[in-house]
């Protein structure tokens, strides 16, 4: 029976961390995730990216969880700064995807916004295939 015991308490304490790590599925998700909006002046919803959510300690590369107006994860945003991609000392190592599997990715420039002021790329991986991504287009 103490063995039992024992083993129990040992899958319950390796079970709670991994309970513990953020959920990101839906808006909001847990642990660190703050909205863009309430950290910098943009709207709550961005047409072609949705709504956002961000560690601020990863800024200003992200990543940034974007939801679509169902509250359900549909990308993974990276803002990396051009200085920092033409510099060749400087690396982005094990950019996470913490949606799970990518459909597709799309990248572009961007000249700045609120948030992140410099010319950056957007690294977009997508959740969701091509044609699901009209569930962030304006309305």
């Amino acid at each position: 029976m103490r063995t039992v015991v024992a083993t129990l308490a040992l899958v319950v304490a390796f079970t709670l961390p991994a309970l513990a790590a953020d959920q990101v599925e839906k808006a909001p998700p847990s642990g660190a995730y703050k909205k863009v909006s309430e950290l910098v002046k943009l709207p709550d919803f961005l047409p072609g990216l949705g709504q956002l959510y961000v560690d601020p300690k990863t800024l200003p590369a992200g990543p940034f969880l974007a939801y679509d107006r169902d509250e359900r994860l549909v990308s993974i945003v990276y803002m990396l700064p051009v200085e920092d991609l033409s510099n060749k000392d400087k690396r982005f190592d094990d950019l996470a995807a913490p949606g799970g599997r990518v459909d597709h990715v799309d990248v572009y420039f961007n000249a700045g916004h609120p948030g992140v002021e410099k010319p950056h790329a957007h690294v977009v991986l997508w959740h969701v295939p091509k044609a699901d991504e009209q569930r962030v287009a304006a309305k």
